[in-house]
């Protein structure tokens, strides 16, 4: 006789369905916190990354960017988390704050400083130049290799005259004398960039033919002499070192008569001077040069301009007037200092004073030198008449 078991079918059932809930229960429970500390790991990867890329990318530019914050920043990298409170941030803001406007402040000055440059340096060295005598008894020659033939068409009392216009000279525009306000002197450069050949002690670096933007070797340099030396013997002096050749030549006159227009109208002046540098077709060896005892200096030039072109200018005559008084006077204490006056058709803003000029100082093949040291003979002789 056979023992026969009776299962329940119901019973195994539930068991396989306990087991079942109870092995996903601890499958979960163990992938839970195994992703957990993956999550965290992971967590605190991103953050580093995170604080890494701050610190080597946005601080930096701020370091680089905003002034004084790169110390800001490392006071705070190195400070104890726990010592950063509200006071501390907002002290840091002040900080930066101040800094920027401090920063701002310089900034200001330095505009000043380089819209300032020439009456800066001519306070630096005016004292120098003040009191220094000038000898009017000195030996001149003029000592110019590959010189160019002086033309000229008309003379008064020794003074040549190249008259490119249709304009008869008589004696009774020739000999007339002007009284003029020395009050103001104003001085200026329509073409600012002219500069000369460069030498061992005045090299510098052109941005065209034989021109400069570089005030300290253009003939802006030249008027800073001059306006030294005038200083010196007590003549109040405007000097006006404005680009008005710079980025585009073409205008320059224009240019230069809206400066000189505005200089006018605070500070009323007869005697105008726009100082050049003599072109002549950019020739490098010509450098038309005198010796005034032991000092070669570049010799000097009136371009005088009239109403011929056109344009109303009813001065024309008295700047010429004045062109011959000054050169009557060089002749007398520095023959050969200066060539003969070019009288032409364009006017040149001439028409703003009665003692208005172009002076060219040199010309390409001269050295910054030569020119400098033209300038103290021509204040000397400027202060004689």
């Amino acid at each position: 006789m056979f023992n026969v078991a009776v299962v329940n079918i119901k019973d195994i059932l539930k068991y396989l369905v306990s087991i079942t809930i109870i092995f996903c229960i601890v499958m979960f429970v163990t992938r839970y916190f195994s992703n957990f500390d993956e999550n965290d790991k992971n967590i605190i990867k991103i953050d580093n990354k995170i604080s890494e890329i701050i610190k080597t990318s946005m601080f930096i530019c701020l370091d680089e960017t905003i002034p004084a914050i790169k110390e800001t920043n490392h006071e705070l990298n190195n400070t104890d988390e726990d010592q950063i409170n509200k006071n501390n941030i907002l002290e840091g803001l002040l900080k930066i704050e101040l800094a920027m406007f401090n920063e701002n402040q310089k900034k200001d000055n330095i505009d000043n400083t380089i819209g300032n440059q020439t009456e800066n340096t001519q306070e630096s060295i005016q004292e120098e130049t003040q009191n220094q005598e000038i000898s009017e008894n000195t030996q001149t020659q003029v000592v110019t290799q590959n010189p160019l033939t002086d033309n000229y068409n008309s003379e008064y009392q020794g003074v040549k005259i190249k008259n490119e216009t249709s304009f008869e000279l008589t004696s009774d525009i020739l000999s007339q004398r002007i009284e003029v306000n020395k009050d103001n002197i104003v001085i200026f450069h329509t073409h600012t960039c002219e500069s000369y050949t460069s030498s061992e002690n005045y090299q510098y670096q052109p941005t065209g033919n034989y021109r400069t933007t570089d005030i300290n070797f253009s003939v802006v340099r030249v008027g800073n002499e001059l306006t030294k030396y005038l200083q010196g013997y007590g003549y109040t002096v405007i000097h006006d070192s404005t680009y008005h050749d710079y980025p585009a030549y073409s205008g320059s006159y224009n240019r230069s008569l809206n400066t000189v227009e505005n200089i006018l109208q605070t500070t009323p002046s007869d005697i105008i001077i726009d100082i050049h540098r003599d072109a002549i077709g950019s020739r490098a060896d010509y450098a038309p040069t005198v010796k005034i005892g032991d000092d070669y200096a570049a010799q000097l030039m009136f371009v005088i301009g009239t109403n011929g072109g056109g344009l109303w200018h009813p001065n024309w005559q008295q700047n010429l007037q004045f062109a011959i008084e000054v050169q009557e006077k060089a002749n007398e204490l520095y023959p050969g200092l200066f060539k003969p006056i070019i009288l032409r058709n364009s006017r040149y803003n001439q028409h703003l004073g009665k003692a208005a000029c172009i002076i060219e100082v040199g010309a390409t093949g001269n050295t910054l030198e030569q020119s400098i040291n033209s300038m103290k003979y021509l204040a000397k002789i400027l202060n004689e008449i």
